[in-house]
């Protein structure tokens, strides 16, 4: 018996109760580029490195708010029940982590840009330089 099958699968029910839920939490590089590619942007899309990190290389359309300045008042200047998507660096990074879970104490919707950086990068996308202002 292999190391995978050593421990049975879920139940179908379960997998799919799971899976689906995931989703909730997280989007993935390639959703995000299609949204802005096709003009279907209805998030906002914040890198959560700092200003330094951002400026050497960014997703096109984001916005870069490192996850200690997301204060109550500082997100007040979305709407409410705007959609935030954050990313960090990659998957050896817990910093869009941090900043989903300040974005969900201050009782906003909140999704992680699996991958981050580095996902972005795997799926041959490109990224922008240069600083462009927090929001």
């Amino acid at each position: 018996m292999s190391a995978v099958s050593q421990v049975p699968a879920a139940a179908s029910a379960e997998a799919l109760s799971y899976f689906s839920r995931k989703l909730g939490f997280e989007t993935d590089c390639r959703d995000v580029y299609d949204a802005f590619r096709t003009g279907a942007v209805d998030f906002v899309l914040l890198d959560v490195r700092g200003p330094a990190l951002f400026a050497t290389g960014h997703v096109p359309g984001a916005l870069n708010l490192p996850h200690g300045k997301m204060t109550a008042r500082r997100m007040t200047e979305w709407p409410a029940g705007t959609l935030f998507v954050v990313y960090c660096a990659g998957p050896h990074c817990n910093g869009a982590n941090k900043a989903a879970i300040r974005l969900a104490e201050l009782g906003l919707p909140v999704k992680e840009m699996i991958g981050g950086i580095t996902g972005w990068h795997d799926e041959g996308l490109t990224l922008e330089t240069g600083s462009i202002p927090a929001q």
